[in-house]
């Protein structure tokens, strides 16, 4: 069989079957046709089984080399080769993994960038002393994403249906189609109450979406980055430093920093839907700062 038909039919197979979000097929089906075109490029054979190691680690010395890959973006190459083999060999179209004992490059761990408590409420009072036409709607769409740590693609694509005011909660339809139900804050009620107030009767069926740009169509996620931006310059705060993914990354941060006696990792991962606990470990960095507090009152010298 040819690469490019397995290809095909994987991607099927994860739209249909696993049913991937849109974005995620696209995803995997860039990365695959990236390495087919490699292999054409160089004159090597696409057919499956004639595939090797070797091809795959060219493939991967072309990414680092001429393409200048992040390990980052590498690995997800990688990663997505690898789920490609594993259903081929279970769909018996190849007799050998040619992924098979590939390793990833390290990656540079970086600690998660995220605002302070203060820088948060610099932030909201910015919001809440805005009387522009569009005050209301930004208050409440950046105190969402801060007080429920949901995703922007999330936000942009929320319906009147997913909120139930009458039992506090927001129901998130997240990365692979996957849903959530999460308790409102009791401070986003009477904000969500008089945003809806304020807008036409048809814009608030149940099907349509809550947050709306200018001419009245769904808000796109570049539309809410660049309000965002704006946001952070009103309150003081650099924009070049925060991005609109960093205020989840706030959320999830200061709920453990202050409230670690009653939100755990597994709560943590659940409220922001990742699949695996590996990825939510990454916010125990803040017990750094645990850790700096019991050095510092480690009284051994005396001053």
């Amino acid at each position: 069989m040819n690469l490019n038909t397995a290809i095909e039919d994987f991607l099927l197979y994860i739209q249909v079957e696993k049913n991937y979000s849109e974005h995620t097929v696209l995803s995997y089906e860039y990365d695959l046709k990236s390495f087919f075109s490699f292999l054409a490029d160089y004159g090597c054979s696409t057919e499956l089984n004639d595939i090797t190691k070797l091809n795959v680690r060219r493939f991967i010395q072309h990414l680092l080399g001429k393409r200048h890959q992040s390990p980052r973006s590498l690995n997800r190459k990688i990663s997505c080769l690898k789920s490609f083999t594993k259903y081929c060999v279970r769909e018996k179209y190849i007799n050998h993994d040619f992924m098979f004992d590939i390793e990833t490059p390290k990656t540079d761990e970086k600690l998660v960038v995220y605002l302070t408590t203060t820088d948060l409420q610099h932030l909201f009072r910015a919001l809440e002393q805005d009387h522009t036409r569009f005050s209301k709607r930004n208050e409440v769409m950046i105190k969402l994403l801060a007080t429920t740590g949901m995703r922007r693609s999330e936000l942009v694509s929320l319906t009147w249906q997913q909120l139930d005011f009458s039992n506090q909660t927001i129901r998130i339809h997240g990365k692979g189609k996957k849903e959530r139900l999460l308790p409102l804050h009791l401070h986003l009620i009477p904000l969500l109450v008089t945003y809806k107030a304020s807008l036409q009767a048809y814009q608030i069926y149940s099907t349509e979406h809550v947050f709306l740009n200018k001419d009245g169509k769904i808000l796109d996620p570049r539309g809410l980055h660049s309000i965002f931006k704006k946001v952070l310059k009103k309150a003081g705060l650099p924009p070049s430093r925060f991005s609109l993914h960093h205020l989840r990354h706030t959320f999830a941060t200061l709920m453990l920093q202050e409230n670690k006696e009653n939100v755990d990792l597994r709560v943590l991962q659940e409220l922001l839907g990742h699949e695996s606990i590996t990825s939510t470990e990454v916010y125990t960095h803040v017990e750094f700062q645990q850790k700096k507090k019991a050095i510092d009152s480690f009284n051994l010298f005396n001053d």
